[in-house]
């Protein structure tokens, strides 16, 4: 017999026989309440005795828990699973490459995989984006782009442009120098004071631009929220800001494309002040709008771009930083050495992992999937608008949010109580308990977001859509 730290006796005498699934669930709960620590989450769920939702399996599009239920993986996990779960090609490729090199750093080093990996993404990448910094994640990525562009302006001799722009409500990643860049003050306040230096500007959130008095007038209202990044960087002083983080569809707040000709007046701004502008595509990479990269999608060039997630479909943990010749230059010469790195960046399983998911991607064609069916499921989506709950659905490719309202006429959102009890008090688990796993954010004004696997199609879009119908509908009745 053992005992855990917990006291819980682990012989056949005292420990429930597992369920049909194999797994034990009332064992794994209580492991749970002893010793997670789960993120981004409270830990009361585990501790009121209700319990947590524990998943084992994936195939496809689809996701079961410890119970043997199944759900619609309407999130891709977490915006990552892009090629979808259960591939054992990506296992296999895993554990071959983990029986011959499973761990080498690149640090002053190199292996196969991580070469071949940084010339596939400079060959999917825009413009003259041909250098490749790796790490293991998105937040990481963008702690390396922030610290790259301060660098960079010091080897320039401007040692002032230190300063970031970012947009209001933007998440850009949780280490602190990405937390500064990221725009959503709930997230900060209890780990102030952060890394300084960041500034925010206004988000493309055509819904509530009405209140800015951009009434239907979309291209306007692009203008106006991209000027307001010049009005930023002349309020600071040119010669104090480095760079702008923008993500091309603004993920926190619920799916914000950007207008028309938003993206190009940013590059003229940023070309004019000598900023830099970072397109984070943590989310957006790899597929999720329709093309590798959504900076291609929207038809401009970053000075650099970060990414993770869908780069692996989630097989393995990575993240990369790609950047542009001109922010390569200095360090091509003498003794100049970026003094910044991960250990586990570039890793050989990982890096073989995301070679073979890429292949995946153009043997499958799904970025050519998601462009093909994306006006499918925003059409799907747009059905709820029929309900008094709905006020917007926006988004692009796969990735689709839909902000709920207490009054359509006015656009009136929920108040932080009324958001508690629909979001965290009801909206969540009833989605879950309905067959689908989504997300339910009040990050900024209330909303549902979905961003499956590209492997859906017209079917699990009708069939999200009537889950969320018969949800949403109940909700309202509980307002």
């Amino acid at each position: 017999m053992t005992l855990s730290k917990s006291g819980t006796a682990g012989s056949t005498s005292t420990t429930p026989a597992p369920s049909a699934t194999g797994f034990d669930n009332a064992d794994l709960q209580q492991k749970a309440k002893d010793h997670l620590w789960m993120h981004f989450a409270r830990q009361s769920t585990l501790e009121d005795g209700h319990g947590v939702p524990i998943i084992t399996r994936g195939q496809g599009h689809h996701i079961w828990d410890s119970n043997g239920r199944k759900y619609i993986d309407g999130l891709s996990g977490l915006f990552v699973v892009n090629a979808g779960h259960g591939r054992k090609r990506l296992a296999e490729v895993a554990a071959k490459q983990a029986e011959e090199l499973a761990f080498f750093p690149i640090w002053s080093y190199a292996h196969p995989n991580a070469i071949e990996l940084a010339d596939r993404l400079a060959s999917y990448a825009p413009g003259d984006l041909n250098r490749v910094f790796f790490s293991t994640g998105g937040g990481e990525a963008v702690e390396t782009a922030f610290k790259l562009a301060k660098y960079y302006w010091k080897l320039q001799g401007r040692p002032t442009k230190h300063k970031v722009i970012s947009r209001a409500v933007a998440y850009h990643g949780t280490p602190q120098g990405a937390l500064a860049i990221t725009g959503i003050p709930a997230m900060k306040e209890m780990f102030e004071p952060v890394t300084p230096g960041g500034f925010r500007v206004p988000n493309t959130n055509f819904y509530r631009a009405e209140e800015m008095g951009f009434a239907g007038d979309l291209d306007a209202f692009g203008q106006w929220a991209a000027n307001r990044i010049e009005e930023m960087i002349n309020f600071e002083g040119p010669e104090t800001v480095a760079a702008i983080f923008l993500e091309p569809v603004q993920n926190s707040g619920g799916c914000f494309p950007p207008p028309p000709g938003y993206f190009q007046r940013v590059r003229e701004i940023c070309d004019k002040y000598d900023v830099l502008l970072v397109a984070d595509e943590v989310i957006t990479g790899f597929g999720r709008i329709g093309n590798w990269f959504a900076s291609t999608t929207y038809g401009f060039q970053p000075d650099m771009i970060t990414c993770a997630k869908g780069m692996t479909s989630g097989y393995s943990p990575i993240g990369a930083t790609i950047i542009s010749d001109r922010i390569y230059e200095p360090f091509k010469h003498g003794s100049t050495s970026f003094y910044h790195g991960y250990t586990f960046g570039g890793h050989p399983v990982s890096a073989a992992v995301a070679l073979a998911n890429l292949d995946i991607f153009e043997e499958e064609k799904l970025n050519e999937r998601v462009r093909e069916n994306s006006p499918l499921f925003r059409a799907e989506l747009e059905t709820l608008l029929d309900l008094p709950i709905v006020g917007d659905v926006r988004g692009d490719g796969y990735f689709f949010g839909i902000e709920l309202v207490k009054d359509k006429s006015t656009k009136e959102t929920f108040d932080d109580d009324e958001s508690e009890r629909l979001l965290r008090g009801f909206l969540s688990k009833a989605l879950f308990d309905a067959g689908l796993y989504c997300r339910a954010d009040d990050r900024g004004d209330p909303v549902v977001q979905l961003a499956p696997p590209l492997t859906t199609g017209p079917a699990e879009f009708a069939e999200i859509a009537q889950i969320l119908r018969g949800v949403l509908s109940e909700a309202w009745t509980r307002l």
